[in-house]
C-alpha cells in the first residue's frame, strides 16, 4: 500500500481570523506593518502574509506579536462580535474611531472627558435628526402641487 503524498499545510479560516485580528490590533496600536515587522525581525511582506492569512503564524511568533501589541495571545482567538453590535472591533473599524479613542484617552481631566462625551452624543443626535428629516417624504409639498 503506497503512502499518499502529504499535502502542504494550507491555511484555514482560523488562520485568516488570527491574521485579521493581528491587522486590527496593529492598526489600533498605531503601528505600520514595517514597524511590527522590524520588532519581530521579519520582513513587512511576512507581516502582510500573516494578516491576510496566506501564511500561518507559529506559536512563538504569535506570542511575540501579542507582547509587542500588549495583548494576551487569547485575544487572537476570541470570536468577533457581529457588525451590528454597539461594541467590539467592528465598531472600531469605522473611519476615525480609533483616533477619537486615542485622543479621548489622552484627556486627563474627568470633567473634560464627560464634556467631550456629551458633545459627541449631542452631535450624534443632531446627525440622526438630520438624516431622519432628509429621509422623510415631503407630503405637504406633493399635496399642494396635486
Amino acid at each position: 500500500m503506497a503512502n499518499p503524498t502529504p499535502k502542504p499545510k494550507q491555511t484555514t479560516a482560523i488562520d485568516h481570523g488570527v491574521g485579521s485580528r493581528i491587522a486590527f490590533l496593529r492598526a489600533a496600536n498605531g503601528l505600520s506593518q514595517s514597524a511590527l515587522a522590524s520588532a519581530l525581525g521579519v520582513s513587512f511582506q511576512q507581516v502582510q502574509k500573516y494578516e491576510t492569512g496566506k501564511n500561518r503564524v507559529g506559536a512563538g511568533r504569535l506570542q511575540a506579536i501579542a507582547e509587542r501589541l500588549g495583548v494576551p495571545v487569547s485575544s487572537f482567538f476570541e470570536p468577533e462580535p457581529e457588525a451590528s453590535t454597539e461594541n467590539g472591533p467592528a465598531l472600531l473599524r469605522v473611519a476615525g474611531a480609533v483616533e477619537i479613542l486615542r485622543a479621548y484617552n489622552q484627556i486627563a481631566d474627568d470633567q473634560m472627558r464627560r464634556d467631550v462625551l456629551s458633545l459627541v452624543k449631542s452631535a450624534a443626535r443632531i446627525g440622526q435628526l438630520r438624516s431622519a428629516d432628509e429621509a422623510a417624504p415631503q407630503s405637504s409639498t406633493a399635496t399642494r402641487n396635486a
